[in-house]
């Protein structure tokens, strides 16, 4: 974890992995600590907050637009706060490679400066599996998205993941990490009536996960099945819903919608 210090001050910054696909969300963590004996006061100052990534070539990029800033808050002795921003959208990350990233904070009651050291991540390219364009229901004139499924290897592990473009694809609406995909399997997309994005894939031996994008890119379900005489499979209804038959669903807090604590570990036999 990289850490800049002084005497009274610890500022450190935090990635939770270190490879994103092209537009995918990159969420940093900078955490500020606390132990000057006094309260500080922060946001006060415009420029009180920086960020700086640079390229392979040690390049600094230009931002594209203003990182949002928290409001003003203060940090009392012996304290942490812990501040959360996607800086995908903010900087010209379009390009594959090898980056560095670090942040500056000022501290004017203590009249210092203090710089985290660097974390480093790569930006890489997914291999596009399936893509399908779609009308958005009620929009007019009609509105048209596209829906791709990609892959990307991590760390000898590929993952799966939904973009959400225009028909072009000259703007990225988001990009939707999904899961750990097997190798040997591949994905069952099915569109339904409200032309939203149905995903069965396995991630594990005997382990399915399922999930549903909507057509502006937000994942309004996640759920995760397991093979027991059946193999899950997706089925297209005639009315137009898509439903996923066979196996068992395992419900977990990750869920999507998150369930109740007293139904976590169950097992739900699928129709």
């Amino acid at each position: 974890m990289a850490v800049a210090a002084s005497a009274q001050v610890n500022v450190e910054l935090v990635l939770d992995q270190e490879q994103f696909l092209r537009s995918e969300s990159l969420p940093i963590r900078l955490k500020i600590s606390n132990f000057s004996g006094q309260t500080l006061r922060f946001g006060h100052q415009p420029d009180w907050l920086s960020f700086t990534i640079e390229a392979q070539e040690g390049k600094p990029l230009s931002k594209t637009s203003d990182i949002p800033m928290p409001k003003p808050f203060v940090i009392d002795s012996a304290k942490t706060a812990s501040l959360r921003t996607d800086l995908m959208p903010h900087f010209d990350l379009s390009e594959p490679g090898h980056y560095t990233i670090r942040a500056r904070v000022k501290v004017p009651q203590l009249e210092k400066e203090l710089t985290t050291e660097t974390k480093t991540f790569d930006i890489v390219t997914g291999t596009k599996l399936w893509e399908k364009e779609v009308g958005v229901p009620g929009t007019q004139p009609l509105v048209v998205r596209k829906f791709a499924l990609q892959q990307a290897n991590f760390l000898k592990k590929l993952r799966l993941y939904v973009r959400v473009t225009d028909p072009g694809e000259s703007k990225v609406y988001r990009v939707v990490p999904l899961g750990t995909l097997l190798s040997f399997s591949a994905p069952e997309p099915l569109v339904d009536q409200s032309s939203q994005l149905h995903i069965l894939f396995q991630s594990g031996p005997r382990s399915f996960l399922y999930s549903v994008i909507a057509p502006d890119g937000e994942q309004i379900l996640r759920q995760t099945y397991d093979q027991t005489t059946t193999r899950p499979r997706l089925r297209a209804e005639e009315d137009g819903r898509v439903a996923v038959y066979g196996g068992a669903r395992r419900i977990l807090l990750s869920d999507l919608p998150p369930p109740r604590v007293a139904q976590t570990n169950e097992t739900v036999e699928s129709r």
